[in-house]
């Protein structure tokens, strides 16, 4: 008889990989939003503060920070990582690293604020890495059942009933094709554990 072929699915594998990733990254985002906080609440307080060339200086650099604001904490991830990437830059202008020293703890935020930046982005690629991988194995995963079902339900049920009718002419066929398919689900058996299998099931010849 020619048994069922079976298969593995490693799609909860993937799956898992990319929930730890998409935590991590998660972390990663509420650390450079800590950040954007931060220079926030610096600018708030230098409007305020007693002399009045640090009022200028942050008044130019409060300038700046309002094109984006902490609206930006709200936006999809890569939105935000584009509007901070764009703040940082417009940061970097000549004019202004005299206004960022003027005002206390600006440059350490600003500092701060780009490493958290490029935390997240490391972050964010490897969890874009992983899901893409995920939905290639899922779409791998949806080809692979095809073929197994072919096989299962046309190929070995055709076999199984040819080799009834003319034993002679297909018997042997009947019989590599069935050993394939013992191998492979052994395999799998050993592979598998604790994850779902199909049943296997046994034509009689």
């Amino acid at each position: 008889m020619i048994t069922k072929l079976i298969s593995q699915s490693r799609t909860m594998e993937i799956n898992t990989a990319s929930s730890n990733t998409l935590i991590e990254l998660d972390k990663k985002d509420v650390a450079r939003d800590e950040k954007v906080k931060a220079l926030n609440y610096i600018l708030v307080s230098a409007v305020h503060h007693p002399d009045a060339a640090v009022q200028t200086s942050c008044e130019n650099l409060n300038t700046i920070f309002s094109k984006y604001g902490l609206k930006m904490m709200h936006t999809s991830y890569a939105t935000e990582s584009a509007l901070i990437d764009s703040m940082l830059q417009d940061l970097t202008a000549t004019d202004l690293q005299a206004d960022i020293t003027a005002v206390s703890g600006c440059a350490a935020i600003i500092a701060e604020l780009q490493t958290t930046q490029d935390d997240f982005k490391t972050a964010h690629f490897s969890w874009e890495e992983k899901k893409a991988q995920e939905e290639l194995s899922m779409c791998a995963t949806d080809v692979k059942k095809e073929v197994v079902s072919t096989i299962n339900e046309k190929i070995v049920l055709y076999l199984n009933a040819m080799q009834q009718v003319n034993h002679k002419v297909y018997g042997e066929l009947a019989q590599t094709i069935e050993q394939i398919i013992n191998d492979n689900n052994e395999a799998v058996k050993t592979r598998s554990r604790k994850e779902d299998m199909e049943p296997e099931l046994s034509i009689d010849e």
